[in-house]
């Protein structure tokens, strides 16, 4: 049950694929095979919008204006999740956004937006941006986007309905929206605490002089009235409508820099603080606030005021937007540095080289597919936050997937197998008379486990990062005639379920740490995603399922019979059960946190 699987399994495979039924029924096989075609089922809260490019919503290059993108983007947004729940929306959030592709005046923008997941009152809607050429029939991936709102009910409180997921796609983005949600609410503070953490080399001194800009001459500072059609029909700004006021002052910020026309490559996640309606007046300011090599970040604020005479304003939100300048081959240009301010414009440049850091952090390891992330990414302050939100939805996506294959069942411990692009998965089940959150803190903590899994050696805990996530090293005993032990830098991640009917979870992946190099002494080994996932299933009664995806070149696990369920296996999770058992009357004080 260590993070290895070998190349044994694979041959397994071939019998487990050609002779096991699938755990779904073949019913609800028949079912999701029409949900897959596409015929039969659609999404309920799905809404979908085309836009023909016309000049009128153009930029000075010709291709299509970011912020009418993002305002039709808000609005097919707001009224999926009008959709769901019933009432009134307002845009509360917004994740990254990454512009793949620009659009052309005459081509075709084709906008797709569904709620992934409700909470209480508020909902994460995933939203889909292509577009096409009518008259050679291509497209585009433009971009995606994930934005929050919250229904808005003056009468009474809102409590949303639950969404129910029925395709493969939506059981995993309901799963994962959870953990999504998880690290907007921790967004703020996480990105204060890296900023001041994060050490950031300052180069001002060895820029060449003779092309550095003066950051004051990009500032910006524009005022907007919100009239009735900025606004939805109760009164409240458009969120898109505020998103497109701010993509122009820091457009106008950005072409003061490089005096040229830029091109806005992404924007960073961002909170709109409190809410606007029509008649407040909306004092949008923007400054470039670092210049790098190939871009440039703009930092954009906006305020609202109701009367003239108001001396206090209200803060809206800030954002923060990434520009490069395009050459005639789509290339980006080289840019001139930047001369900040002391002071206050001194901090928004170290900031913005530490955003830099942070956002390719974010992007390498939240936005890359599975397949791209390699096995051991290295552990550092600016990207722990990333790494335990991937640790725990890589988890989530193996669980949600609909194709496991029953492989083989002993005495109610069953065994699943998945074969999925080029990696070989297997996933042990059985029910155990222990209450959820006991299973959840015993199995939980690493340095336990060599007392019943025989493949640690040990465990030794080497950082408890916060309450949820803990590096620990292990140690395997060499199999299969492998000469030396096997040695692990493993990061648990441990998440409590969000609602009645999620599991608890603890994820586990492969990171390095520079204290813990390899050593002659052990193989490294690396572990891509493994963990439990824990039901509850009654009263004292708990679902524990184990899963472990591995890839077999990189993982050496030599088992004698998997089709027939073999021993090793059968073993080590009735011993993990016995653990349970044994040790579940010992945690009642550390239980009352859970």
């Amino acid at each position: 049950m260590i993070q290895n699987v070998g190349s044994h399994l694979r041959r397994g495979f071939a019998s487990v694929f050609s002779s096991r039924t699938s755990r779904k029924s073949a019913s609800r096989a028949e079912d999701d095979g029409a949900m897959a075609d596409g015929e039969g089922y659609r999404n309920p809260t799905e809404v979908q919008m085309s836009q023909l490019v016309l000049p009128c919503h153009t930029n000075q290059r010709g291709d299509l204006s970011v912020g009418q993108l993002l305002k039709w983007i808000d609005t097919t947004a707001c009224l999926s999740a009008e959709r769901h729940a019933g009432c009134p929306c307002v845009t509360a959030s917004m994740d990254d956004i990454y512009f793949e592709h620009t659009i052309s005046v005459g081509q075709v923008v084709n906008i797709k937006a569904k709620v992934n997941r409700a909470f209480n009152s508020s909902m994460e809607v995933g939203i889909q941006v292509t577009s096409e050429d009518l008259c050679s029939e291509k497209q585009w991936n433009v971009c995606k986007a994930l934005a929050t709102f919250v229904a808005h009910r003056e009468i009474s409180k809102v409590k949303l309905k639950q969404i129910i997921p029925r395709t493969e796609e939506e059981k995993t983005e309901h799963s994962v929206a959870a953990e999504r949600r998880r690290m907007r609410l921790v967004y703020a503070d996480t990105i204060k605490d890296l900023l001041a953490n994060c050490a950031i080399q300052d180069d001002l001194e060895s820029r060449d002089c003779s092309r550095m800009v003066p950051a004051e001459k990009t500032r910006v500072e524009s005022v907007e009235l919100v009239l009735p059609p900025h606004a939805n029909h109760q009164g409240n700004t458009f969120g898109g409508q505020i998103m497109a006021w701010m993509e122009n002052v820091a457009t106008i910020a950005a072409s003061r820099l490089c005096r040229a026309h830029p091109t806005l490559k992404a924007i960073e996640m961002f909170h709109f603080r409190g809410p606007s309606q029509v008649g407040d007046r909306l004092v949008l300011k923007a400054i470039v606030n670092n210049a790098f090599k190939h871009s440039m970040e703009v930092g954009v604020c906006v305020d609202a005021y109701r009367q003239e005479a108001e001396t206090h304003r209200r803060h809206i939100n800030s954002a923060f937007m990434t520009f490069v300048v395009l050459d005639a081959d789509d290339q980006p240009q080289l840019l001139p540095w930047i001369r900040p301010q002391p002071g206050d414009g001194e901090r928004r440049y170290r900031e913005a080289s530490a955003r830099k850091k942070i956002r390719l952090d974010r992007k390498y390891i939240v936005s890359c597919k599975q397949t791209e992330v390699p096995l051991s990414v290295p552990w550092d302050p600016s990207n722990q936050v990333y790494l335990s939100y991937n640790n725990v939805s890589s988890l989530k996506m193996l669980v949600t997937k609909d194709n496991w294959v029953l492989s083989s069942e002993t005495n109610q411990v069953r065994l699943y197998t998945l074969e999925d692009d080029k990696f070989l998965s297997f996933h042990m089940e059985m029910v155990v008379h222990v209450d959820a959150a006991q299973a959840f803190q015993l199995l939980s903590d690493l340095s336990q486990r060599p007392g019943w899994d025989k493949h640690y050696r040990s465990a030794e805990l080497l950082q408890q990062v916060d309450e949820d996530d803990a590096i620990y090293h292990v140690i395997s005993p060499a199999l299969g005639g492998e000469a030396k032990p096997q040695d692990f830098v493993i990061l648990a991640s441990r998440r409590k379920p969000c609602d009645s009917g999620d599991p608890y979870v603890i994820a586990l992946r492969s990171v390095t740490l520079p204290t813990h190099r390899e050593t002659p002494e052990y193989r490294r080994g690396e572990t891509l995603c493994s963990g439990f996932c824990l039901w509850r299933e009654g009263d004292q009664l708990t679902k524990v399922s184990y899963y472990n995806q591995a890839t077999p070149g990189l993982l050496n696990y030599v088992t004698t019979n998997v089709v027939g369920l073999s021993s090793e296996f059968y073993t080590t999770f009735k011993a993990c059960e016995k653990f349970l058992l044994d040790n579940r009357n010992d945690l009642a004080p550390s239980l009352q946190t859970l």
